[in-house]
């Protein structure tokens, strides 16, 4: 009798291992579901090495509640709470919010980990909320590894006082040593938890992704005519998006100033969000005499944003502070290439000069309206980026984030049997 041929025996026993090796029991906490963590928690749950709950600090985000960066209720529109296991642990804070230290007192966190057994603990929510420290007491008592991290890239604060750079300089090192793993989005992000000296095996990037698939099937099939239409802007003409909140850090003035001195002839500009700095852009947008140019969307669903990324030539985002900056990886999956300030987190990972889009220094006004200038001139070389930009993506997807967050488990495990 012929025995199987070794190749065939190895993958017969490498299946076995895989059915019959238990699955890792995680824990997930967050402070509210999004559009963004809730398809990769129903991928997490779908892997047979994962055994996944959710514990959602509040409810905001599948409930309709007032945004306080776009000043209007949002409830996205968009599946967040099927697929996946989870359950809302009870805030008592009575300033019930999702930021603040004091916004989220959530001590129903104790019990479930302390009585469920978890292998693992992942905490999504930052440190500067009263939960945080309930999850991370009751893990270390119960001698569970706990990952978590930050999406920062600098130490400089949003509102830029350096006495908070100060304080991150010293409290940053001993909170993030205390993890078992920490987890950051990007490789910017990964250099900055290196030069705190956190030692480098146990930095584990796993990726800030959104739903690729998702966004590459809604932008199939847009009548870009018929948006444009909608907008009243001519079909072929260029068309530069700006797409996040109008707040002051995403520098959306810089924008409309640079775009202003480009002027390129019968181009446009279309801002898809909302926020505090809306007025005072619809105003100087008058001053600058090119009202007639600009368009403001307002706050947009889910749902609207790939035909709104379809219908633009390039998106810009300015922004001086920027951990990552998810609309980058969004635009691109939709075969729109970028120009993002070097402040903008995702810049390092996606965006690669000349071919998917293009970096500037924060706050260079000249130097954006003349990458404009130049590049809305060239509406053969935008599509090419833009179709180089989709390609991009299709190497920074949802399955890399899974096997990262896999592999920061084990290595979490690891790390908490030999500390």
């Amino acid at each position: 009798m012929h025995g199987q041929p070794e190749a065939a025996l190895d993958a017969v026993a490498s299946t076995a291992r895989l059915a019959t090796k238990r699955k890792n029991r995680v824990l997930l906490l967050c402070s509210h579901p999004t559009q963004y963590g809730s398809p990769l928690w129903r991928r997490f749950s779908l892997d047979p090495r994962l055994d996944i709950f959710v514990a959602y600090c509040s409810m905001q985000g599948a409930e309709a509640q007032t945004d306080p960066g776009f000043g209007v209720k949002v409830a996205w529109d968009v599946p967040l709470l099927n697929g996946y296991s989870w359950r809302h642990i009870r805030n008592v804070s009575p300033q019930s919010r999702i930021d603040g230290f004091w916004g989220r007192i959530n001590p129903g966190v104790w019990n479930l980990i302390r009585k469920s057994r978890f292998d693992a603990i992942a905490i999504f929510t930052g440190y500067r909320c009263v939960t945080f420290w309930i999850a991370f007491a009751a893990a270390k008592i119960s001698g569970i590894p706990v990952l978590y991290g930050t999406d920062a890239v600098s130490l400089r604060p949003i509102d830029g006082k350096e006495w908070k750079a100060r304080i991150k300089r010293r409290i940053w090192p001993w909170l993030f040593r205390m993890a078992d793993v920490v987890t950051v989005p990007s490789s910017r992000s990964a250099a900055l938890m290196r030069s705190l000296k956190i030692p480098t095996d146990r930095i584990k990037i796993t990726p800030y992704v959104v739903d690729n698939s998702w966004w590459v099937q809604n932008s199939k099939g847009i009548n870009r005519a018929r948006v444009r239409e909608s907008w009243n802007i001519p079909n072929e003409a260029p068309v530069v998006l700006f797409c996040a909140k109008l707040q002051p850090w995403k520098r959306p003035q810089d924008l409309l100033r640079a775009f202003a001195r480009a002027n390129v002839s019968g181009s446009y500009l279309v801002y898809a969000g909302d926020g505090a700095l809306r007025g005072q852009l619809q105003k100087e947008a008058a001053q600058l005499r090119i009202r007639d140019r600009v368009r403001f969307l307002g706050f947009l669903n889910q749902s609207a944003l790939p035909s709104v990324y379809n219908s633009a030539d390039v998106m810009v985002l300015p922004s001086e502070y920027e951990p990552f900056g998810l609309v980058v990886n969004e635009s691109m999956l939709c075969s729109c290439p970028v120009i993002v300030s070097d402040r903008v987190g995702a810049g390092d990972d996606l965006v690669q000069e000349g071919e998917t889009g293009f970096l500037f220094p924060a706050g260079n006004i000249d130097e954006l309206a003349k990458i404009l200038s130049d590049i809305l001139q060239r509406p053969a070389e935008l599509r090419r980026m833009g179709e180089l930009a989709r390609l991009r993506m299709g190497e920074w997807s949802p399955d890399m984030n899974l096997q990262a967050f896999v592999e920061a488990i084990e290595l979490a495990i690891r790390h908490r049997k030999t500390a």
